[in-house]
């Protein structure tokens, strides 16, 4: 309840300025728009890559902006929280009767990443066969996805808590985990397809997802669900574990 009340003054802020909201999720979606199409003229040239086609990669990029929209849109602060901690700002939260880690989470939007969120649902129903089991796969891949990618981001930025310093390394994580989310699973192989499945775990993102909508597989799926409920649990456990060592990064307190 509480946790739902922080997520309504984080809309709250982000509407402020009503103009400027809706200026920026249009930007975003017009990004992604070019995007799209320019993925779509590439595969109508060459017809398929690896088995992946025109189709199926629309199906990978609707899954992609919808869970970044999830992941860095409606949570904005998950790829921020190293920063955070480097600058003491996270020292109020620790005093609150809540979960600092959810309400951490919570109290920010990200008004342009809002812009993948809307265009992730129109691009699946405009490349989709519109079925309710294609729905269904949809939904759940992409909210797997967007709990793997926060999970993710929230345990490489809780390396901050344990070694200090700026909080980089979280916007690195950030930059590789979208990049390789962004392409077809299929053309990377050896120890690159390696990496994908553990250090930056792009596959579970995007690349497994999009494959349960071209071939359903029970044991696919699992794999899916069953890695969403590993990083969430892997980034609560970083996050509790560095607070323990926290010391607050606060310009007040350092000598």
């Amino acid at each position: 309840m509480i946790i739902a009340l922080v997520m309504r003054a984080a809309f709250s802020d982000a509407l402020a300025n009503r103009r400027s909201f809706w200026v920026q999720v249009l930007v975003m979606a017009v990004n992604d728009v070019t995007w799209v199409i320019f993925w779509a003229l590439f595969f109508n040239a060459v017809g398929n890559v690896r088995g992946w086609d025109r189709g199926d990669v629309l199906m990978l990029f609707a899954i992609l902006l919808t869970a970044s929209g999830i992941a860095l849109g409606l949570i904005g602060n998950a790829r921020k929280l190293g920063q955070m901690a480097a600058d003491g700002e996270i020292d109020a939260a620790l005093a609150l009767p809540i979960d600092p880690l959810a309400y951490l989470l919570a109290r920010r939007v990200d008004t342009v990443l809002l812009g993948d969120l809307a265009m992730g649902p129109l691009l699946f129903i405009y490349a989709s066969d519109r079925s309710l089991a294609s729905f269904a796969v949809y939904i759940g891949g992409a909210l797997c996805g967007s709990i793997v990618l926060v999970g993710f981001l929230v345990s490489v930025s809780s390396l901050t808590l344990f070694v200090g310093g700026r909080g980089e390394q979280a916007d690195l994580g950030f930059q590789a985990i979208l990049i390789m989310a962004s392409y077809p699973l299929d053309i990377f192989g050896g120890p690159t397809k390696v990496v994908l499945f553990t250090l930056i775990p792009a596959a579970f993102v995007t690349g497994l997802p999009a494959s349960l909508l071209r071939d359903f597989d029970a044991v696919t799926a699992l794999e899916v669900v069953g890695a969403a409920v590993f990083f969430a649990l892997l980034g609560i456990t970083l996050f509790r574990l560095g607070l323990r060592r926290y010391a607050s990064g606060a310009l007040w307190t350092r000598a």
